[in-house]
């Protein structure tokens, strides 16, 4: 996955300007419906909306930190509860993408930093679990693995900036309010994230 970020940050520029225009009125229309039911205090229904339109790009942005499907499905309702708690606070200050993709950020990180302690508590007790045979372990998954180990050892805040960026979809701006820095700070970070993982992985 890191190496296909690595890739789309490559080609990231590559979409017409038309293409961006069209994604981003989509977008543009999309939260000003939230915001205004949001305004409205019509809480359940912009939580409806939320979900139709952000579940998907949440589901790979939660996939990205955890690499397991069940656990990412489990963190995305975690965050659209979250949300539809925190409506009453919103001030739309930011983008609702970002807002909401700030709040996935959280949890995942939290969710991560437990589980890895947990991991490391049954390590320390007992671990009998098989090691794979390198032989019978497919190329693909091979290189998703790979992947998952470069990404793993970027700084947390790069990590996030660049999964943020190219899985959940945002813009620079979007992920400086997911990740509360500014945009450039936001870049630095996408950009340095990119180059350690195209060089952990030998890639140009």
């Amino acid at each position: 996955m890191a190496a296909g970020l690595a890739l789309v940050g490559a080609r990231d520029g590559a979409r017409t300007e038309g293409d961006a225009r069209t994604e981003g009125d989509a977008r543009a229309d999309e939260a000003r419906a939230i915001e205004g039911l949001i305004g409205a205090g019509d809480f359940r229904e912009a939580l409806s909306l939320c979900a139709r339109a952000y579940a998907m790009p949440l589901g790979r942005l939660c996939m990205a930190f955890t690499g397991s499907q069940a656990e990412s499905e489990e963190l995305v309702q975690e965050t659209l509860l979250a949300a539809l708690d925190a409506f009453p606070q919103y001030r739309a200050e930011g983008s609702v993408r970002a807002w909401l993709f700030g709040i996935a950020r959280r949890l995942c990180g939290r969710h991560t930093e437990i589980k890895a302690r947990r991991e490391a508590r049954l390590r320390l007790v007992h671990d009998t679990r098989p090691r794979p045979d390198a032989s019978e372990i497919a190329l693909e998954r091979e290189r998703a693995e790979r992947a998952r180990a470069a990404l793993a050892r970027l700084k947390p805040s790069e990590r996030e900036a660049v999964v943020l960026r190219f899985e959940a979809g945002l813009s620079f701006k979007e992920v400086s309010i997911a990740c509360g820095i500014d945009e450039a700070t936001a870049r630095k970070r996408v950009s340095r994230a990119l180059g350690r993982l195209r060089a952990d992985l030998g890639e140009e």
